[in-house]
C-alpha cells in the first residue's frame, strides 16, 4: 500500500472499471468512478461488494467508492486517471481529449485498452508525456499482471510512477517499451488462438481436444515456466531443430480465420449465444466461470503466501 492515499479516477464503471476501482479502494485510496449510463452507475458499488464477498473479504471498501455521472467532476482533483471505456478508438480519443481539459495538469492519464496502440489514442493531444497504457487483465482484482505501455512521447518518470504505484497495490506491472497492437501478453495469447482455430478449421481435431491439449500439457507448466525459460531449459539447439520443422506448418494468415468469421456471421458467438466453437448449456457456462474464479483465487492465495 502507498504511504498516503491517492486520489484515483476510473473512467467507465463496467466489468473492468469496477474491478480496477476495487483494487484501489481495497488498498485504501480515494476512488471515484465515472460512468455515463445511469443503470450501470447504480450497480458499481454493489458489484464491487459482491466481488469482495465472494473473496471472503470485508465489503466496506465498496461503500467508500464514489460514483459520478459527470466526467469533469470525477477527475477534477485526480492524481491518477485510468480509462476503462469500451474498445472503440474514437470513444477513447474523445475521453482523453476531455481528460486533458478537465483533469489536473499533474495527473497521470492511463488507458486500459487491450490492443489499441496508446499512440493512436493520444495522438495530437497536449501533455502526451503524462499518458501511457495500463492494460489490466480480467478480473483485475485477481489477475496480477498490468502491462504499462510507453509511447514515444511518454516521459520515463510517468512510467516509473505507474510501475511504483501499481506495485504498491499488489499488482505485477511490466514495462512494455514499444507501443504495438496487443502489447505483449495479448500478442502471445492470440498467436495461440490463431493456431488453435486453424487446427480445428483443418479438421485435425475438434475444439474440445485443442483445449484439452493445452490444459493437460504445457498449460500446466506455464505458471512457473514461461516460453523463453522453456526454450533455455530444453536447449536452444533443440528449439532451433524443432522450429525448422514446425514453423513452416504453423498458420501465419494475417487476417481472422474464415472459420471464425463464419461463426460470427451465423450468430454463434460463444457464451453470449450458447454456441461458438463448442456448444454450452447455462450450467456448463456457470461451472466454467466458477472453476476459473476458484483457480485464480487459489493461484493468488499461493502467490501471497510464497
Amino acid at each position: 500500500m502507498s504511504k498516503a492515499p491517492q486520489r484515483i479516477a476510473i473512467i467507465g464503471g463496467g466489468l473492468m472499471g469496477a474491478g480496477i476501482a476495487q483494487v484501489f479502494a481495497v488498498a485504501g485510496h480515494r476512488v471515484t468512478v465515472h460512468e455515463p449510463m445511469h443503470e450501470v452507475r447504480e450497480t458499481v458499488r454493489a458489484r464491487i461488494a459482491a466481488n469482495l464477498a465472494a473473496l471472503e473479504k470485508d465489503a466496506a471498501p465498496a461503500e467508500a467508492v464514489a460514483v459520478a455521472g459527470d466526467l469533469a467532476a470525477a477527475v477534477s482533483d485526480a492524481e491518477f486517471v485510468f480509462e476503462a471505456a469500451p474498445e472503440k478508438l474514437p470513444l477513447k480519443q474523445s475521453i482523453f481529449a476531455d481528460l486533458v481539459r478537465h483533469a489536473p495538469a499533474s495527473a497521470i492519464l492511463a488507458s486500459n485498452t487491450s490492443v489499441i496502440p496508446i499512440t493512436d489514442i493520444v495522438q495530437g493531444l497536449d501533455t502526451a508525456e503524462r499518458m501511457a497504457g495500463t492494460h489490466w487483465w480480467n478480473p483485475p482484482y485477481l489477475v496480477p499482471l498490468v502491462e504499462v505501455v510507453q509511447t514515444a512521447q511518454t516521459a520515463p518518470q510517468t512510467i516509473a510512477a505507474l510501475m511504483d504505484f501499481l506495485k504498491a497495490v499488489g499488482k505485477a506491472p511490466v514495462h512494455v517499451k514499444k507501443d504495438v497492437p496487443g502489447f505483449v501478453a495479448n500478442r502471445l495469447q492470440h498467436a495461440l488462438w490463431r493456431e488453435a482455430i486453424a487446427i480445428v478449421a483443418a479438421g485435425i481435431c475438434n475444439a474440445e481436444t485443442v483445449d484439452t491439449c493445452v490444459k493437460q500439457s504445457f498449460g500446466l507448466r506455464l505458471p512457473v515456466l514461461g516460453p523463453l525459460e522453456n526454450a533455455d531449459l530444453v536447449g536452444l539447439d533443440l528449439t532451433l531443430d524443432i522450429h525448422n520443422v514446425i514453423l513452416p506448418a504453423i498458420d501465419s494468415t494475417p487476417a481472422p480465420s474464415p472459420l471464425l468469421q463464419a461463426l460470427v456471421k451465423k450468430g454463434d458467438l460463444g457464451f453470449k449465444t450458447g454456441k461458438g466453437f463448442r456448444t454450452w448449456s447455462a450450467e456448463e457456462m456457470a461451472n466454467l466461470r466458477a472453476r476459473l474464479t476458484q483457480h485464480l483465487k487459489r493461484a493468488l492465495s499461493g502467490s501471497e503466501t510464497a
